[in-house]
């Protein structure tokens, strides 16, 4: 077998291939046999037909057709080993010339990683939000905690702003009660916003056993986005009750004596937490500048196919499970679809350069993975996934994703590497020192978030 390769464009390359045709005979075999197991000839034992009654009665072509189907991805893959070029995707293949005895020619035009240099990237420099955690920051902290322990009582008056009510509901569209537009006994508290538009102003003022009539568009359901009459008679108005803010509360809320202590712990699990998003807009931040460094070609067809299989996971996995369509969501985006399209686009544009320059950085820095970090990484992402992890790791192995668990993992190393050379100063001019040995894992879910793994993984939960 000869074959040679033409370079189209930085992307995209066109192999040449030829054949001799005694390299068939496998394939020649392998087709008449085939057609031996699914025809029958009348004075022949099925599968015991010979070739040259099989090429008189359908035809030596249907044979040919066969055998070079058969061999055709043996060459092809021949070929594309012997000039050790990464493709990327199908290929689209021409047969040019097929000689019965002689020979087989074809093309292939397929597209390919492109070529990559990383410039030096040891003065990347990012500026991130400094880490500081205010007074009010401790007290609002404090107060979500206490509304956790927050008593109710039923009253005996209108409902008003806080109170927790007891109510029925009731939906109609164009007339009709909805089937599953009926509820009893949801408790509710007002000024939550956890239920229907307009609900607080309808039972605000109401006591047990009163109801009002409003409009509002449905949320979910099969009616969803639909505007609908609903019907919420209370039948109990209770009021909340929080605890008083001292020591007591905080032996009961905590495992601290007193109050004080109780607020030192929640100051520092907030500076703990505002660390990580500072880490995390730090490696976000030296992404973006090392994007900015290299020149990357995107394969058009490869972002063809990106930017059709983020729409067809928003549309049919995200937004289905909140019962919403593309317009709708759209529509409470304040977007247009044109804007919708760029955005997609220019999403699925980073994450492809994302992934093609961290490949090219695990190369240059020999950066490798070990079990113990593609073990931690899948225990990661089978949380993330609602599934356990024995769950998670058969279906990888089944659906043969393991060597794309290694990609994701060598790529956050790839730009933890990056971020250790870069220079980190926060808002007040003070260079950051990152925790070296969260910055990889950290890493791993900043790439999974650029390249829309994560959103990939979802999709697939859903359809699985």
């Amino acid at each position: 077998m000869k074959s040679a390769v033409e370079t189209l464009n930085p992307t995209r390359v066109r192999f040449t291939v030829e054949v001799p045709f005694e390299e068939l005979k496998d394939s020649l075999d392998a087709a008449y046999k085939k057609i031996n197991q699914q025809v029958t000839v009348k004075g022949f034992r099925k599968g015991k037909i010979p070739a040259r009654v099989i090429d008189q009665r359908f035809g030596r072509g249907a044979v040919l057709e066969e055998a070079v189907n058969d061999a055709l991805p043996k060459f092809y893959t021949e070929a594309v080993n012997e000039a050790e070029i990464d493709v990327l995707g199908q290929p689209e293949v021409d047969i040019t010339e097929l000689k019965d005895g002689e020979t087989l020619n074809f093309t292939a035009e397929v597209d390919v990683r492109p070529s990559i240099e990383i410039p030096d990237y040891a003065g990347i420099e990012v500026e991130v939000d400094a880490v500081e955690v205010t007074d009010e920051d401790v007290e609002k902290s404090v107060e979500q905690l206490r509304e956790r322990f927050a008593s109710t009582s039923p009253v005996e008056r209108a409902a008003e702003d806080g109170d927790v009510v007891t109510i029925d509901l009731e939906a109609k569209v164009d007339g009709e009660i909805l089937e599953d537009g009926i509820a009893s006994g949801v408790s509710y508290t007002i000024g939550s916003g956890e239920l229907l538009d307009g609900i607080d102003d309808a039972v605000k003022g109401l006591e047990a056993g009163g109801e009002a009539t409003f409009s509002s568009e449905l949320k979910g359901g099969s009616a969803a986005g639909k505007e609908s009459e609903v019907t919420v008679k209370v039948s109990q108005v209770a009021a909340r009750e929080l605890p008083a803010l001292d020591d007591e509360f905080a032996q009961l809320a905590s495992e601290f004596d007193t109050l004080e202590e109780l607020r030192a712990d929640s100051r520092k699990r907030l500076a703990n937490m505002k660390q990580y998003d500072q880490a995390t807009q730090a490696q976000e931040r030296v992404l973006e500048k090392l994007l900015e460094l290299v020149e990357v070609p995107v394969p058009e067809k490869l972002l063809e196919d990106e930017i059709n299989t983020r729409k067809h996971n928003l549309e049919h996995h995200q937004l289905g499970q909140m019962g919403l369509d593309l317009g709708k969501y759209l529509e409470i985006q304040g977007k247009t679809e044109e804007e919708f399209d760029a955005e997609t686009r220019e999403a699925a544009v980073k994450g492809i350069k994302t992934q093609f320059v961290l490949d090219e950085l695990v190369k240059q820095e020999k950066l490798n993975v070990n079990q113990e970090e593609l073990t931690e990484h899948l225990m990661r992402r089978a949380a993330s996934s609602g599934m356990s992890p024995d769950q998670f790791a058969q279906a990888v192995v089944e659906g043969g994703q393991v060597p794309l668990l290694v990609g994701e993992v060598a790529r956050g190393k790839a730009l933890a590497v990056v971020v250790e050379k870069a220079t980190v100063k926060d808002t007040n001019g003070e260079v950051v020192d990152l925790d070296e040995d969260d910055d990889a894992e950290q890493a791993t879910d900043v790439v999974e978030a650029a390249e829309g793994t994560a959103d990939e993984a979802a999709a697939e939960k859903a359809e699985g």
